[in-house]
């Protein structure tokens, strides 16, 4: 079973460790935890783990917060 978990956020340095990152600093946390890394792909940086026989996909939207629906909505 696939499932897609996005985290939110805002590119660029200036939001880079502030609240409105929460979503790209969990899945960061997640991915150097699982020993994983991400690569660029369309309108994300994308990423991917096995857990408990799932496969999860994680995106990081290349977008800002308010455009992120383009995103998600691709990778659905």
């Amino acid at each position: 079973m696939k499932y897609l978990i996005v985290g939110l956020g805002n590119i660029g340095p200036e939001y880079e460790l502030t609240r409105h990152n929460i979503g790209f600093l969990t899945l960061d946390r997640l991915a150097d935890k699982e020993g994983i890394s991400w690569k660029s792909d369309r309108l994300a940086f994308k990423s991917e783990v096995k857990h408990k026989g799932r496969s999860l996909h994680l995106i990081k939207p290349t977008t800002y917060m308010n455009l992120s629906g383009k995103a998600v909505n691709y990778w659905m």
